[in-house]
């Protein structure tokens, strides 16, 4: 099933309420809060890097790399897996001090409403990409 609820609606979703609360999170600076939201094996996938998986190294990632930024949300979309688990994607803008690029989040949450896996995409054209590395 693929729904692509309104932004309002999402609180009304138990199950996805993880995802929410992620974004809070991390807009707030609170990674710690973030990690927790991860299932104890949980991944994070940023893009370019190699996966970082467990609570303690993403919130250790987080608070190195993620410091600063914003993420605004446009749009998300659900589907329930045959494996018991809820895909969520998200598209949205990250923020940074030097940079602000469109991304999306893959979310895979378990039955327990804990993450497994967030993939983090971002949605630039190699040009655009180019622009963002440091000189």
């Amino acid at each position: 099933m693929l729904m692509t609820p309104t932004f309002e609606k999402i609180g009304q979703q138990p199950e996805i309420q993880v995802v929410e609360r992620y974004f809070q999170t991390f807009n707030q600076g609170d990674f710690l809060e973030t990690a927790h939201l991860f299932a104890a094996t949980g991944q994070l996938l940023p893009p370019f890097e190699e996966p970082i998986v467990g609570q303690a190294d993403i919130h250790a990632y987080l608070e190195s790399e993620a410091a600063g930024m914003q993420i605004s949300l446009k749009e998300f979309t659900l589907q329930q897996k045959n494996d018991g688990y809820v895909q969520v994607i998200v598209k949205g803008n990250v923020k940074a001090l030097v940079f602000a690029v469109n991304a999306a989040w893959i979310f895979d949450l378990d039955a327990q409403g804990k993450i497994q896996q967030v993939e983090v995409k971002l949605l630039a054209s190699l040009q655009d990409l180019l622009t963002l590395r440091p000189t």
